[in-house]
């Protein structure tokens, strides 16, 4: 009952924040490049990267291993999933409108720029778990640079914009503001608002959710790092692939797969930089398992982005790799 309930809260702040993230976008004149793949997608990736920045600084004093466990599963988790079950599940909803063959068509610049970033900083946290707790230097050192990659991701996103605007691909509201439907106008300080209020429900969720699973990793006998590689994810990304199912369904192509791969990106850089800094970060079985399938399922996709045709068929071997990582785990 907690675990549910710390859904709702998540999916309630997680729809609140990307809807007031819409009209930002809207309202600042940006591209959809620069609304999917950094405003909505930090915004529906928030629930996820609470959840480990939560279980790591608030895990509980006695057994802080257990937080530590359930901190590194949804930092590693996250990404997995977006690569493998969430590029499949988006593909699959298009079939309906499109065909099994029918063209994705997303701005081909920005998915190749998001996927080369996420990548090279995925490999990067790679390399860190054959690097020995103890070379502190060495490991402080490949967390700031995870940091400093994904705020050189974000300039390069933003410079990209203006261009892509006057191209046609600047970003549209498709729905009206929430706050607006109470009788405040849609105006800059109503959206800000919005935003706060649901990124503090997104954090309560998060809180909650920690809670649930530690509780139900002892009530079954299972080990909170499988259990968060497996629950925290699908869970918390809900949002994402929500998003992106709309999108897509609504032939928004840049925007669904932005929600995706800016999602990467962020989850592929700033978490993995506090997971090498304030966790054990060392190699497992079910970590590499893990690792090797994201990079595997992401770089499948960045061929695909760097060919330039995308079908929805394609997107199979994507559920496959999940299929293959839920099997091999369980």
């Amino acid at each position: 009952m907690l675990l549910m309930l710390a859904l709702a809260v998540i999916l309630l702040g997680a729809e609140a924040f990307t809807n007031a993230l819409e009209h930002l976008g809207d309202r600042m004149g940006i591209s959809e490049g620069v609304t999917g793949s950094i405003f909505a997608a930090v915004g529906t990736a928030l629930p996820e990267a609470m959840v480990p920045i939560v279980a790591v600084f608030a895990a509980d004093r006695g057994n802080p291993h257990l937080g530590e466990e359930v901190g590194v599963g949804a930092i590693l988790g996250a990404p997995m999933m977006l690569s493998t079950l969430t590029l499949f599940l988006m593909a699959l909803f298009a079939i309906r409108g499109r065909g099994i063959k029918g063209a994705l068509q997303p701005e081909p610049t920005g998915l190749r720029r998001d996927l080369g970033w996420f990548l090279a900083a995925f490999s990067l946290s790679a390399v860190a778990l054959f690097v020995p707790h103890t070379a502190m230097l060495a490991r402080v050192a490949i967390g700031l640079a995870l940091v400093l990659m994904y705020f050189l991701y974000v300039l390069s996103t933003l410079r990209a914009s203006a261009a892509l605007v006057a191209d046609g691909h600047g970003t549209e509201a498709g729905q009206p503001l929430y706050l607006g439907k109470v009788g405040l106008p849609t105006a800059m300080p109503s959206i800000l608002a919005q935003l706060a209020l649901g990124l503090a429900a997104i954090v309560i969720g998060a809180k909650l959710f920690v809670s649930g699973i530690e509780g139900l990793s002892g009530w079954l006998g299972i080990s909170a790092l499988v259990l968060s590689l497996l629950v925290v994810p699908i869970a918390t990304e809900l949002p994402e692939k929500i998003n992106s199912i709309l999108w897509i369904r609504r032939r928004k192509d840049t925007l669904a797969f932005g929600n995706i791969t800016g999602a990467l990106v962020f989850q592929g850089t700033l978490l993995p930089a506090i997971g090498v800094l304030l966790t054990p970060w060392q190699p497992s079985p079910p970590v590499l398992l893990g690792i090797g399938i994201t990079l595997l399922a992401s770089g499948y996709t960045y061929l695909l982005a760097r060919r330039g045709k995308m079908r929805p068929y394609h997107f199979a071997f994507n559920g496959l790799c999940y299929g293959a990582y839920f099997f091999i785990l369980t």
